[in-house]
């Protein structure tokens, strides 16, 4: 086993330990689930939390080919790192950095006339073609070209681009609104029409590389959207996509991230002793209170506030009141752990503690967002690093 840290492990007040261990094993299982298709291994939003740049060299080392990001700053810090491969940016706004992304051999997309028009100029200026991939709006409603007219337009201005030398088109794209629900009657609906918009792309001269359409839920549920290559995000990280899908365990992958903290405090109190902001909390009678060193600027859900979902001496417990900014509560109960004790918040359940989708059902959200929103005073620690 090897393990880094930007700070001691000894005495943190939290920690977000990261086994890049289960990231592989779970890069090899939706591998196994792409049936041929390449693997393109998403880390935006930092790895959704977890890290970016440790994160795409392991699950490069476990087979994936592809990286891929939302914004092209993301991306330059991949290329910074020194990590090798083809990583593919899809959210653009005029005025971006193409021309930057260029020449870091940064795929780009494009989903309409302004930034087939900015990266043709982009790719004047660096001298060298950029790689492109259209983005085809099939029925998510977000960025992409919507079918029909807009789409010919930009079909054939990207074909003037490439016989111009400015881009090369390898790749055709979309995204599913709804295929973290099993049998919704959209996912059939976009995937034709994706298979149509792709078709008319070919028929006018694009010659793709990759068509992709997947997400991680369509990795896992349905082989019929692989195409050439799928992305896998939320899976990578052992996370559910929805309750609706299923557990990470029911699909062979195991959660990655695993957040604790030290109880800094742990006093007696009264019967009726108010607790938190507000006092939505009395004391019942007589207990202990154990006082935890994070709130929700370090992205613990304040929604949460009254459930049982903390593990500290293999006991789960009642959050207390209100979660604050930098602290939150828990009631004990009457036990009395000493302060410095572990506490953990979520993690892959093996000892009984919480899991994240516990916390996102708490909380009135989705899984993404408990992992994702765990700020940057929690260190990451790495451990099972391949190298």
């Amino acid at each position: 086993m090897s393990e880094t840290a930007a700070v001691p492990t000894a005495a943190v007040r939290a920690r977000a330990e990261i086994d890049l261990g289960a990231l592989r094993a779970n890069v090899q299982a939706l591998r196994a689930r792409a049936q041929g298709a390449a693997v393109m291994a998403v880390v935006k939003s930092d790895a959704y939390g977890h890290g970016a740049v440790p994160c795409a060299r392991e699950a490069l080392a476990a087979g994936a080919t592809w990286l891929g990001t939302t914004t092209v700053e993301e991306a330059l810090e991949l290329r910074a790192a020194g990590l090798p491969g083809r990583i593919l940016a899809w959210l653009w706004v005029p005025g971006a950095p193409w021309q930057q992304a260029i020449e870091a051999d940064i795929d780009v997309s494009l989903g309409s006339m302004w930034d087939v028009r900015e990266v043709a100029e982009a790719a004047r200026a660096a001298g060298r073609p950029a790689r492109v991939h259209l983005k085809a709006d099939t029925g998510l409603g977000r960025n992409g070209c919507q079918p029909g007219e807009d789409w010919a337009e930009v079909v054939a201005a990207a074909l003037r681009a490439e016989a111009e030398g400015l881009v090369r088109i390898v790749g055709v794209f979309s995204h599913l609104a709804c295929a973290d629900l099993p049998g919704h009657p959209s996912i059939a609906a976009q995937l034709a029409l994706f298979r149509e918009m792709t078709a008319y792309a070919e028929q006018q001269g694009v010659r793709p590389e990759v068509r992709h359409i997947a997400n991680s839920a369509a990795t896992l549920t349905l082989p019929e959207s692989h195409f050439d290559m799928v992305r896998v995000g939320i899976a990578m990280y052992g996370v559910s996509a929805s309750a609706e899908l299923g557990t990470p365990a029911d699909f062979g992958l195991r959660p990655v991230m695993t957040l604790s903290a030290s109880l800094s405090l742990v006093k007696r109190v009264p019967g009726g002793h108010g607790v938190s902001y507000g006092h939505h909390y009395i004391t019942p009678g007589e207990t202990t209170l154990g006082l935890m060193p994070v709130g929700y600027a370090d992205g613990i859900p304040r929604p949460a506030s009254g459930s049982s979902l903390v593990l500290v001496d293999g006991k789960l417990r009642t959050i207390a009141g209100r979660v604050a900014m930098d602290m939150f509560v828990l009631d004990l109960g009457g036990d009395e752990p000493p302060a410095g004790s572990e506490a953990v918040l979520f993690g892959p359940g093996d000892r009984g503690e919480s899991t994240a989708m516990d916390w996102a059902q708490a909380a009135g959200t989705i899984s993404y967002e408990i992992v994702t929103r765990i700020g940057t005073r929690v260190p990451r620690v790495y451990r099972n690093a391949s190298v």
